[in-house]
Formats: structure tokens, C-alpha cells, sequence
């Protein structure tokens, strides 16, 4: 297993080219925010904007526009239950985001089920949240896409059924193999496993346990893989870099909430870009 390094995020962070412009830095798709969890969405879609994607759209539940614009005005918003626009965006991004507080009742099964169906294969899908769970409990096909799931412990023993106390390194491996995807699994020293090899993230603490951190994560994933070509090196680099600013945070905070992480991340990310 390979301990997740600066250099190593450093390596693709790197400071922008002049002759570019917004289409330059990846087109991202966010789906998720039902009428109950919209703070959801608004947390992965900020943490995208943040990480600098180029353009950001966000495919939620009406209740939730208001609050996404006056919080993000950066983001551009689609009814997400409106399924030919939904399909228009999914073939207009070059990745999507689904899962965050898009709950699991039937509206959230036919959406992702209509990313699935629309999804291609030179595209880039995060399944995080919601849709893990979906996808175990429906025993849902996955579509031939560069898929990335994004598992807390319990989310990847209801996708592996690996129970938490068997997710050993070798067992969590064949199952990523067998799933075709890349696995962000979210722990103490978080794991992920890629068709090339297995990482360690020796950063993050329990400053980080608040409601809203993994939302944060998928967003910056999104927003990494959407601009950096190297997929592998995206992950890793936002994963890293999630953890690294709320270190940085708890130095001074009994709890790190994922706002202040979203805030910090042009920062951080400019810091690495110098190294």
C-alpha cells in the first residue's frame, strides 16, 4: 500500500497555462439534493466550484434553487426529476457527480438510472452517497463508464458485502476488481483502490467527524478528475488535499466544519501549484 504524498499533489496541481479560459478546466454535472437534504448538493457543488472547475451544473430539487444561488452563484442549476434536460447536461459534461442527498426513493432511482442509461464510456462517473446504496440495494448494472465510488465503511460493506470488521486490503481489492471502479474508501486513513494500485491517506482526524464532510469530497473529486487528465492522480490529489486543509483547520478548531474546508481549497490548491 502507497502512502498518499505533498509530492504527489504536487505533481498534479500545477500553475495554470495563460492562453486558457473556463471550457479549458472541465465541464462537471453535480446530481443530487432531494426537498430533504438540499445542504448536500450545495456543499459538493461549492467544493467543485472551489476546486476550480471550469463550469459547474447542478441537477437538484426545485426547493432548492434559492439557497443554491445565494450561496453559489457560480453554479448553474437544472430541475433534476426534468429527464430530457438531465439527459442534455449528462451528454454536454466531460464528468457527473451523482449521489449526495439524492435519497433513495423512486424519483432517486429513476434519475440514477437515467445517468446510467446516458452515461458514456469516455466519461467520468462518482457514485457517492445515495447512489451506493442504490446500486446495492437494486443490484444495479453499472454502466461502461471510468467509474469512481466514493464508500463510507457502511456504504462499502452494502456494495461489497464485505463486513466492516473483514474490509482487509486483499479482500477489498478483489472486490474493486470485480466492480470495474475506482474505490475511495472513507476511513481512519482513508484507502483507495485503483486498477494499478492501493493508497493510504495518513492525514485527517476527528475534527473531520461533522455531517457534510463526504458531500465536501465528492465535490472536489469531481472538480479534480473534470481538470487534471491523469484520473488516478486526480483522486488521489483531492482526497489529499480534503484532509490536509482540515489538519490545517483543527490545528486551532475542536471541530472542522466542511464549509470552512470548501473555503480554503483555492488556497491550498495555489499553495501546491508553487511547490
Amino acid at each position: 500500500m502507497k502512502v498518499i504524498t505533498q509530492a504527489m499533489v504536487a505533481a498534479t496541481i500545477k500553475k495554470r497555462a495563460v492562453e486558457t479560459h473556463k471550457g479549458s478546466f472541465g465541464k462537471l454535472l453535480v446530481i443530487g439534493g432531494n426537498a430533504q437534504y438540499g445542504g448536500a448538493i450545495i456543499l459538493t457543488s461549492s467544493a467543485a466550484v472551489y476546486s476550480g472547475c471550469g463550469l459547474v451544473t447542478t441537477a437538484t430539487h426545485p426547493t432548492n434553487f434559492a439557497s443554491l444561488h445565494a450561496r453559489l452563484p457560480e453554479t448553474m442549476v437544472i430541475d433534476f426529476q426534468e429527464n430530457k434536460a438531465l439527459i442534455k447536461m449528462i451528454k454536454n459534461v466531460n464528468t457527473v457527480v451523482v449521489g449526495p442527498g439524492l435519497g433513495e426513493d423512486s424519483v432517486a432511482l429513476k434519475i440514477l438510472h437515467t445517468v446510467f442509461q446516458t452515461i458514456q464510456t469516455s466519461q467520468h462517473l462518482i457514485i457517492d452517497g445515495s447512489a451506493i446504496d442504490l446500486v446495492a440495494t437494486h443490484n444495479l448494472k453499472l454502466p461502461d463508464a471510468k467509474i469512481i465510488f466514493t464508500p463510507h465503511q457502511m456504504e462499502w460493506q452494502r456494495l461489497s458485502t464485505i463486513p466492516i470488521s473483514d474490509q482487509t486490503e486483499n479482500k477489498n481489492k478483489l472486490t474493486q476488481h470485480k466492480l470495474h471502479a475506482t474505490v475511495v474508501l472513507k476511513k481512519h486513513h482513508t484507502e483507495i483502490y485503483t486498477d494499478q494500485s492501493v493508497y493510504q491517506l495518513q492525514l485527517g482526524g476527528p475534527a473531520m467527524a461533522t455531517g457534510g464532510m463526504g458531500d465536501t469530497l465528492a465535490g472536489m473529486i469531481g472538480a479534480f478528475v473534470a481538470q487534471f487528465s491523469d484520473q488516478e492522480a486526480a483522486v488521489i490529489s483531492a482526497t489529499y488535499l480534503h484532509s490536509f486543509i482540515a489538519d490545517n483547520l483543527a490545528e486551532s478548531q475542536y471541530v472542522v466544519l466542511p464549509h470552512q474546508i470548501i473555503n480554503q481549497i483555492p488556497q491550498a490548491m495555489s499553495q501546491f501549484a508553487r511547490k
